[in-house]
């Protein structure tokens, strides 16, 4: 039977490549993060680049649906897997290293951190979200070393890969560190995973597009969307409520993504389209708690257009 979708990393009327996929493909089981919160901080809290984190971030480091800190990191772990299996009974973990940044200490704790779930049978893989400006190349190496026994997943916080909105922002580091982090981690077998949010204040669909194009000119493994979420008692929630600035709509979202995704190279993992924020602490935009309504009226738009990621992808890496 002739294949309908014109896509051809996908199982089902998916047109992107799909974190599911991805996963299935790899591991041929099902496999998904457990989040945790292993008590680091950020250089942009603490004075080292910055004071008070970036503007958009709550008070957990981003990682409000991770584990209890009161918790040691091997108990989080197993009452995350527990929640998981009553989804998928048998499904395997990955330990995502979630809150914060979690390569900000010195590399004698990160190693005591990330070990016991490096050497844990039952972990596939190690998740590990940081910052390009907190990866020493004695942290690389490392981790490289630890990469022949597990993969590891760098994730790299970006959000827009322009300067003016990095400053707006408070994010503490510029684009060129995050282009420096990329050359240094590209000979590794270190999967890299991009984040990038959609919506910042005052960015244009040409300046979130061109996020985008820059990014499928990189050595890099996978991508997380995001819709810009103003969580409550953040710096840009209080901004937003002192001088509204726009945000964007369902639609204008949905459109935005679609062309970022006809910029990606189609072996790019996508894995995020949309996020999740606590809902009784976003403030808004609160279309963004329909996760699964975003998610259907992407795909039912791409087949309204036609269209799939790669589309207009063009092969010429910086």
């Amino acid at each position: 039977m002739k294949k309908q979708n014109p896509f051809y990393y996908s199982d089902d009327n998916k047109r992107y490549h799909t974190w599911n996929y991805y996963l299935k493909k790899h591991y041929q089981e099902k496999v998904f993060k457990v989040a945790l919160n292993a008590n680091f901080s950020c250089p942009n809290r603490d004075g080292t680049c910055g004071i008070g984190g970036c503007t958009f971030c709550t008070a957990l480091g981003s990682g409000d649906c991770a584990g209890d800190v009161e918790d040691d990191l091997m108990t989080q772990y197993q009452k995350g897997l527990q929640l998981m299996r009553s989804k998928w009974p048998n499904g395997k973990g990955m330990a995502y290293f979630q809150a914060y940044t979690n390569t900000y200490a010195p590399l004698s704790v990160l190693k005591q951190t990330f070990t016991p779930f490096i050497e844990a049978e039952d972990v596939k893989a190690l998740c590990i979200a940081t910052r390009a400006d907190c990866l020493e190349d004695d942290k690389i190496a490392w981790l490289q070393e630890c990469s022949e026994k597990k993969d590891i997943w760098i994730e790299l916080g970006l959000q827009s890969i322009h300067d003016t909105t990095a400053r707006m922002v408070n994010r503490g580091h510029s684009f060129a560190d995050f282009l420096d982090c990329i050359q240094r981690l590209k000979g590794s077998n270190l999967k890299i995973c991009v984040h990038l949010i959609n919506g910042l204040p005052f960015e244009s669909d040409t300046m979130m597009l061109e996020s985008a194009r820059v990014l499928s000119t990189l050595p890099i493994h996978a991508v997380k969307l995001h819709m810009l979420h103003l969580m409550k008692g953040t710096k840009m929630a209080a901004q937003y409520i002192r001088e509204s600035f726009p945000l964007l709509t369902k639609e204008q979202y949905i459109d935005i993504v679609i062309r970022q995704l006809e910029l990606f190279p189609p072996h790019l993992v996508i894995q995020r389209l949309t996020g999740d924020g606590v809902q009784q602490n976003l403030l808004a935009p609160q279309w963004t708690c329909k996760k699964v309504i975003v998610l259907n009226d992407i795909d039912k738009e791409m087949v309204k257009r036609n269209t799939w990621q790669g589309k207009f992808y063009q092969a010429n890496g910086i």
